[in-house]
């Protein structure tokens, strides 16, 4: 509250220190939302096919080093702004992409001693750990414009096929799972639009109202 506020004349209130700069700054979503997009791409490509089967590891060096790295400097990042909700959603997204990176290096190389037999269940494990979590994610942040709740529930809905398929071993869901992956991929593209507008001075774009008010 300001001395013109109380009545108080300027030159009876007491001075009050400039605050302290802060380097601290920006939309971590800068780094978010095109980091994500990178990897769910090269996931995507992979689950439709663009690579054989027997090359897995494919999209790892960018869903290692860009896509885990980059959601968890996000996430850091809005920590750091005191931006809960987004340092939160990063930071979920963090994980799945660095544990599903080391997963697959695992499997790949004998690092778990999981027997052969027993691959499909590691797998179909993860899945449903992360197709739960990400779905208790999308359930709590109904409040986020509709377009962040669009986004998740395409990702539930590409983890979950993606599950069914390896359940099943169908090549058909396999590549299902895929499109749905770069049905979320359009809406991240969308959402980049939106933040890299708002960077260079421009409107945002339109996100829709939440559906929880």
């Amino acid at each position: 509250m300001t001395a013109a506020e109380i009545d108080v004349p300027v030159s009876h209130a007491a001075a009050e220190p400039d605050p302290a700069p802060s380097p601290l700054g920006g939309d971590p979503a800068l780094i978010g939302v095109p980091t994500f997009l990178v990897g769910s791409i090269a996931l995507g490509l992979t689950l439709v096919g663009f690579v054989p089967a027997a090359a897995v590891g494919a999209p790892l060096a960018i869903i290692l080093v860009a896509t885990g790295i980059g959601q968890f400097v996000s996430a850091v990042w809005a920590a750091a702004l005191g931006q809960n909700a987004v340092a939160g959603i990063f930071g979920v997204f963090s994980g799945f992409w660095l544990s599903y990176a080391v997963l697959v290096f695992g499997l790949l190389h004998s690092w778990f001693a999981v027997p052969a037999a027993n691959v499909t269940a590691t797998q179909e494990l993860f899945l449903i750990s992360w197709l739960v979590t990400i779905v208790l994610l999308t359930l709590a942040t109904l409040r986020l414009p509709l377009a962040f709740t669009l986004l998740f529930v395409l990702v539930d809905v590409a983890l979950a096929l993606v599950l069914t398929a390896t359940a099943q071993g169908s090549a058909t869901l396999q590549t299902a799972g895929g499109i749905g992956v770069f049905a979320f991929v359009a809406v991240g593209v969308y959402l980049f639009f939106h933040v890299a507008s708002l960077a260079t001075g421009g409107k945002g774009l339109p996100l829709g109202r939440p559906l929880v008010g």
